[in-house]
């Protein structure tokens, strides 16, 4: 019995291509691509919660008057010093003003000097002007956008 007229002759397969690309490894890119996103949007959220939680509480501080509010900012202000610039928290006196305003900010002659007075002034004192108060505010707001 001949048996060779009924066999065929091998044939090779195709070459396998690369594209398209199973379903796993579209969802492993995917994977990849929404882990980039989501890490970027996690370190947004934490850069950006500190800014708002430093100018809600500049906010509160329009609840104070006077001086207490000039010794809030001041507080306020080396708190946000004390996480990012941490030889400057325990600067004082006009070296503290120097550094603040050291990027290029203004603050007029008599807002530094309520800023480095304003704690050891008598709560009772009218030696200072709401307008004074009211640019330390605004100046902070700017230093703190500038900052966090």
């Amino acid at each position: 019995m001949n048996n060779l007229p009924e066999i065929k002759d091998i044939h090779i397969p195709d070459t396998v291509s690369m594209f398209p690309l199973a379903y796993g490894w579209w969802v492993i890119l995917v994977l990849i691509i929404g882990l980039f996103f989501f890490i970027q949007l996690v370190r947004f959220i934490i850069r950006t919660s500190k800014r708002y939680y430093a100018l809600k509480e500049l906010k509160n501080l329009d609840l104070l008057v006077g001086i207490d509010a000039v010794i809030g900012l001041s507080n306020l202000l080396r708190r946000i010093c004390s996480i990012k610039y941490k030889e400057a928290s325990s600067l004082y006196g006009k070296d503290w003003v120097n550094f603040l305003t050291s990027e290029g900010r203004c603050l007029s002659a008599d807002a530094a000097n309520l800023l480095i007075n304003a704690p050891f002034m008598n709560r009772k004192t009218k030696k200072y002007n709401q307008k004074t108060i009211d640019e330390l505010k605004t100046f902070g707001r700017k230093w703190i956008g500038d900052n966090l």
